[in-house]
């Protein structure tokens, strides 16, 4: 499959949220927020049907467009290609950057020794 664009995640993320849509339901749940006429809803989905990250359904006479990717499989890749593109793959230098130029919560804090916790159990 193909890149998910920022734009196309719109689409996307309407979908995960609210199930299948029709394109009529994508452009009122997306259109207004982004400045988007029907148009460019559209065009957003025909390129997602093309990247096979949507498929469409006859429901009623009327397209219904469900997502093939999961929030999770988009979330997992974009994250990857962070870690890659500014950081080698790495995730200590992810975490050192914004914790030097980002003042972490005491939650926030509370959760990363929680989760290096359950990782090391993990690892026995």
């Amino acid at each position: 499959m193909s890149k998910i664009s920022g734009a196309e995640s719109h689409i996307m993320e309407a979908l995960w949220t609210r199930g299948p849509l029709t394109a009529e339901e994508i452009v009122q749940t997306v259109g207004p927020a982004q400045d988007w006429g029907e148009a460019t809803v559209k065009t957003l989905i025909n390129r997602l049907l093309k990247k096979k990250a949507l498929k469409s359904e006859r429901a009623g006479g009327r397209a219904l467009y469900h997502p093939l990717v999961t929030r999770e499989e988009y979330v997992t890749g974009e994250s990857q290609g962070l870690l890659d593109r500014l950081f080698g793959g790495q995730i200590a230098p992810l975490v050192a950057h914004y914790a030097r130029h980002r003042a972490l919560s005491a939650d926030e804090v509370a959760r990363l020794k929680t989760l290096i916790a359950k990782l090391e159990a993990d690892d026995e």
